[in-house]
């Protein structure tokens, strides 16, 4: 906002100088330039920060998202591996609780 307030004074100076002499209106008309690609500049640099920040942050999402799909894989073959061995080991029981009843 405070550039805007400065450039808009340099306009105005611009209009009231019309009696002044040409060199101090160039003066005058070359600052209201400057300004002018300062602000552009500035807005420019902070687009490209706002642009910047935005990348990263979509480049931690992916990864954080490719780490969760890794964990999740990871914890889903854990759990059949687990069933499996489950499975075996109440199979065992069942055979050895059949040979015990046959033995008796």
């Amino acid at each position: 906002m405070r550039t805007s307030v400065l450039a808009a004074l340099a306009v105005l100076s611009i209009a009231s100088l019309s009696a002044c002499s040409e060199k101090t209106q160039d003066s005058v008309e070359n600052a209201g330039a400057s300004i002018g690609n300062d602000i552009s500049q500035s807005v420019d640099r902070a687009g490209d920060k706002i642009d910047n920040g935005l990348d990263e942050a979509g480049r931690t999402i992916d990864e954080g998202t490719d780490k969760i799909g890794a964990a999740t894989s990871d914890a889903a073959a854990d759990a059949e591996r687990k069933a499996d061995a489950a499975k075996r080991d109440v199979g065992a029981s069942l055979e050895e609780a059949g040979k015990d009843l046959k033995n008796e």
